[in-house]
């Protein structure tokens, strides 16, 4: 049975649609809809603005303060257009399920893809390459969001209508489509959602609830979203049921939750989310944590995305040292080695990234797959002033780069692909938007600007080279990555990513249900060997030098190791012989000797 949600506009099936706003500093609230008069909403207490009246799916309305602000319904399904344009009643329980018995799979088969919607096409878009997704080993598709946003093109974080797909990308049903698609082939779908602030067009909260917002706690965008509030805890926390149960995506991705004020809404969301979804489903959870906050993995979510991982590789395979960068230029070998035996590199130590605060919490004892691996996503590589990715940063060490993506891929933990890189694109990825207030579009501009000033690395490969305008639909056009399988180097990478895939999905991802890491050792700069039992009995290796120089092995490997991948030539032989090949990564299956034998472990690095 579908959840009877608080907030918007929800048909009753009677002919009759209840209208519920929560507007807490509005003496009244006028209902508008097309075809009627307007006609005002009864206080029915804790803020709440309500009226049952006649209406139907398809019906146009907005609501109208005392002051004579119009404004859309914030909790809208859809929008007639944008923004700013009159909501639209949906009836979410219309739509036929052709694939109504999926249950969806273990967070241990997952393999995210993520993909901007806009730059794919859309919803239709999207669709169309699930086949191709499927057939590379991708199991799941990461949508950046959706919530309604100012404008045909945006990132998705400047979203203001957290219940409404935007119409740019297509309509609700045809979301459902993509869903449903992507189920029949064995698909997840997982959705980026943004419940730490608001865009900075279109949100008109604080002229009638003032109370949704604390202003003694500052974010990058503005007063903090007060999660000390119970309507607001129940306006997210039910917007997170939405997406799961009326479009049935199978997990979300909660962005910067480190903006969250109150952490123990994102402890109660998870168990009203977990208490409320069909049983017998997989629906999982994964955070990003700038504060590496390990114990909310303990706390109902299922992973966090692992910042620390992608740092100290960038810095490996490019040399950079600006912004956060610069607290992982020291001890980068051994920082890998405790990426992969233990989670986070920082656990609690002091950070000269965050003005040598403390950041993390302990997260050795938690399994591999509670950390999303990825070597690039939408906000590292779009980021960066021009929006390099990896392959154009990596120029002439495609070796190192093919090495880690190795590493990445075939370690125990979470892998996530961003669009793109099965190709081998080296399209940028930059910042853009299409706010429809153009001075808010110039202030965006500017601040992008200065934004770079002083990073020197940051300013491409021309210094000179200027900031690209985000409000500009070349900077939008320059983002999009179409599949091109007659290009000799996109097929050559693809063929890659579809190697190492098939590797993962026979010898790793059947067997990590209890995987855990048994020792990490240095090898040498830039070197470490990392050793995980799977849950068959099985020990997985993997030896990596993403340095200069080959490294001679204190031992040779064990004859019973089997060699299932070495990432370059000859690197296969060079381990049988004690010797880890510069720039390459090699795999290793084996029997788990010390069940049998009783053998200690060797400590992690």
């Amino acid at each position: 049975m579908l959840f009877d949600y608080t907030f918007g506009a929800v048909p009753q099936g009677d002919g009759q649609v209840r209208f519920r706003l929560w507007a807490p500093d509005a003496p009244l609230v006028y209902l508008e809809r097309t075809g009627y008069d307007a006609v005002g909403m009864t206080k029915v207490g804790d803020g709440f603005h309500e009226l049952c009246c006649p209406g139907a799916p398809g019906m146009r309305y907005g609501y109208r303060l005392d002051s004579g602000l119009r404004i859309a319904d914030p909790a809208s399904r859809l929008q007639d257009g944008d923004i700013h344009d009159a909501s639209v009643v949906t009836d979410t329980g219309a739509y036929a399920w052709r694939n109504d018995d999926w249950r969806g799979r273990p967070w241990t088969d997952t393999v995210l893809y993520e993909i901007h919607p806009g730059l794919a096409g859309g919803f239709r878009g999207v669709q169309e390459r699930l086949a191709d997704l499927a057939e590379l080993g991708v199991t799941a598709i990461e949508l950046m969001p959706i919530g309604d946003f100012p404008g045909a093109r945006n990132w998705g974080y400047d979203g203001v209508l957290p219940y409404a797909p935007d119409c740019a990308y297509g309509t609700p049903d045809e979301l459902r489509l993509l869903i449903d698609t992507a189920h029949g082939m064995g698909l997840q779908v997982f959705l980026d959602v943004v419940y730490n602030h608001f865009g900075p067009e279109g949100n008109y909260l604080a002229a009638y609830a003032s109370g949704f917002f604390d202003h003694d706690l500052s974010t990058p965008w503005g007063a903090a979203i007060d999660f000390s509030q119970p309507q607001v805890r129940s306006f997210f926390a039910e917007n997170a049921l939405y997406w799961l149960q009326e479009f049935r995506f199978d997990g979300l991705r909660l962005d910067a939750a480190h903006a969250i004020s109150d952490r123990g809404w994102l402890v109660d969301m998870a168990r009203f989310v977990r208490s409320h979804v069909e049983p017998g489903r997989h629906v999982h959870l994964v955070l990003e944590h700038e504060g590496n906050a390990s114990s909310l993995l303990r706390q109902g979510f299922d992973a966090q995305w692992n910042d620390d991982a992608h740092h100290v590789l960038h810095h490996i395979l490019t040399g950079e040292t600006d912004g956060y960068y610069a607290a992982y230029a020291d001890d980068p070998t051994g920082k890998l080695a405790r990426c992969l035996a233990e989670g986070f590199v920082y656990q609690g130590q002091a950070s000269i990234a965050h003005a040598g605060r403390a950041r993390g919490e302990p997260s050795a004892g938690l399994p591999p797959t509670a950390f999303v691996f990825f070597l690039q996503n939408h906000d590292q590589t779009g980021n960066r002033a021009q929006g390099e990715r990896l392959l154009t940063l990596c120029k002439n060490r495609e070796q190192k780069l093919k090495a880690a993506i190795a590493l990445q891929l075939l370690a125990p933990h979470i892998p996530l692909i961003f669009m793109g890189e099965e190709c081998g694109s080296t399209a940028p990825f930059l910042y853009f938007t299409s706010f429809l207030d153009a001075g808010l579009q110039e202030v965006v501009a500017d601040g992008r600007r200065k934004e770079f000033a002083a990073f020197q690395s940051f300013s491409g490969p021309v210094p000179e080279a200027p900031i690209p305008d985000p409000g500009s639909l070349q900077t939008w056009a320059a983002a999009r990555v179409e599949p091109n399988q007659q290009d000799i180097q996109a097929r050559r990478w693809r063929a890659w990513y579809k190697q190492l895939l098939d590797l993962r999905r026979r010898f790793i991802s059947p067997y990590l249900s209890h995987a855990a890491i048994v020792s990490v050792d240095i090898a040498g700069p830039l070197a470490v060997r990392a050793c995980w039992r799977l849950d068959k009995q099985t020990l997985l290796g993997i030896h990596t030098n993403l340095s200069d120089q080959d490294i001679a092995l204190q031992a040779k490997i064990p004859s019973s190791e089997m060699i299932v991948f070495a990432s370059r030539d000859k690197a296969d032989d060079a381990l049988r012989h004690g010797m880890l090949l510069a720039g390459s990564s090699v795999v290793t299956i084996a029997p788990d000797a010390a069940r049998s034998q009783g053998a200690g472990k060797r400590g992690a690095a």
